[in-house]
């Protein structure tokens, strides 16, 4: 069973994500995206704007400043409402959220929760705003107070005016950015599960007042679906309509897409029906009119907003626990038993897609190899691994997820032909090398289902 440990682990070990300034301590919850990971985040931002552009018409791109003016968290609500319930604890000096109590380790005996044990001494609640505050201005005193966005969601909002300028959409259209975000949260965690430092992919879709029910229902369809495409187990994936009281005051109905982490169910995205809230706001706020005028009905409304925000962090995490995966292969010859860690990733989003392995390095296979290997990497991202016996190279890109490896023998330099091992079966193939960047290139995109829904016995030759 894959626990977040395991994760962790592979992550480090592999080069996908490690602690923030580690060598001085590090920073809490903060984490840095090493080469795989930075390629397989990447991927995963990719294959979103594929879903919200390339397959659609109706969705445009922004990418707005981190930075806004203050009055935009303060139409918002942000400035007011953003808030957590703090509590101190004077004993141990470690701070908790006062409604997650049930759910935190005490500071000095973490088989405790906070205020369990007769050492706990908690303050009363009050309420602790999220956001990071900084200023605008060479000096601090002068300058003016700004805030790191806490979403990306604003961004839009303010800028409904330009692109409905540009963009010749009317409603139904949608607008779509990735960005970072920031919020102080008081007990981050779960590695890169929840962070006061992560990335969004969030979309706000401005729909006629009378259809907003019905694309809210469609988005929650299209994201579920969109999950489920790139290789998530159905049964490891949800929907969760939010209760009356879980609603933000801006919402009519809110439904999260939730994945079984080790942690269990958590949220992965939310879909909502944020109404007309937040046009309204800013345009109160501003003083600018933000609706959409009809030409050819004459009619004048201010456009309802469906909202699917994804965390690009938290999607990366869960395609990473759901591809985890070990088992023991057999050694094709020798009857014996080896384990091995491989990861199942959609071979789109795997952030290697061939590695070249020269299988000796004499009699010209790393020449071979290279010319191998410049070709390879205009179709698709690939690497060159020659470092160690072949068995432990295979090893290694299994646990990057790499969906083919190209072996370069003796074969290839007098038959011009290569070994492809495929990464879920262990099924090897020899093809000619003419043609081999277009027929793995092919191979990536093609429809894909992870292996981890109906297991077979493997061998690696």
């Amino acid at each position: 069973m894959v626990t977040m440990d395991k994760i962790v682990s592979l992550c480090k070990r592999r080069g996908f994500i490690f602690p923030s300034s580690e060598i001085y301590g590090g920073v809490g919850s903060t984490y840095d995206y090493g080469h795989y990971g930075v390629l397989l985040k990447t991927n995963v931002k990719n294959e979103w704007w594929r879903a919200m552009l390339n397959e659609r018409e109706d969705i445009v791109a922004l990418d707005s400043a981190i930075l806004q003016h203050p009055k935009v968290w303060e139409a918002s609500g942000h400035l007011a409402g953003f808030t957590d319930p703090l509590v101190d604890c004077r004993t141990c000096g470690q701070r908790f959220r006062a409604d997650h109590l049930a759910d935190l380790p005490c500071g000095r005996k973490p088989s405790k929760h906070p205020g369990e044990t007769s050492e706990c001494d908690l303050t009363e609640a009050r309420d602790f705003n999220l956001m990071f505050e900084t200023t605008i201005g060479p000096v601090k005193e002068s300058g003016s107070v700004a805030y790191l966005r806490p979403e990306t969601a604003q961004g839009i909002f303010v800028n409904f005016k330009n692109v409905l300028q540009f963009s010749r959409k009317k409603p139904p259209f949608g607008i779509a950015q990735v960005g970072k975000s920031f919020r102080n949260e008081i007990t981050p965690g779960n590695f890169i599960f929840r962070t006061r430092e992560f990335e969004q992919m969030e979309m706000e879709f401005f729909v006629p007042p009378s259809e907003a029910q019905q694309w809210f229902e469609h988005w929650l369809g299209e994201r579920e679906r969109w999950y489920e495409e790139l290789g998530i187990r159905p049964d490891h994936l949800r929907l969760r309509a939010h209760e009356q009281d879980e609603l933000s005051h801006y919402s009519s109905a809110t439904s999260d897409v939730e994945y079984l982490f080790p942690i269990g169910w958590s949220e992965l995205e939310g879909i909502a029906n944020r109404g007309d809230f937040d046009l309204k706001q800013h345009a109160e706020h501003s003083g600018e009119k933000l609706e959409y005028f009809d030409q050819a009905s004459g009619e004048r409304y201010v456009p309802h907003v469906i909202e699917p925000a994804a965390g690009a962090d938290r999607a990366t995490l869960a395609f990473l626990v759901d591809a985890y995966d070990e088992e023991t292969v057999e050694r094709e010859g020798t009857g014996a038993g080896e384990q091995r860690t491989v990861l199942r990733l959609h071979p789109r989003l795997a952030p290697v897609k061939a590695a070249v392995l020269p299988l000796v390095k004499k009699d010209g296979q790393p020449e071979l190899a290279r010319e191998v290997y410049r070709e390879l990497r205009k179709a698709v991202q690939a690497e060159y691994d020659d470092g160690g016996a072949i068995g432990k190279r295979y090893r290694r890109q299994d646990e990057i997820g790499t969906p083919f490896c190209v072996t370069i023998d003796h074969e290839s330099v007098e038959q011009n032909t290569v070994t492809v091992r495929e990464r879920d079966s262990l099924v090897q193939e020899r093809l000619p090398i003419e043609g081999l960047a277009e027929e793995l290139a092919r191979r990536v995109q093609a429809p894909w289902s992870t292996p981890k829904l109906a297991p077979t016995p493997a061998t690696d030759g």
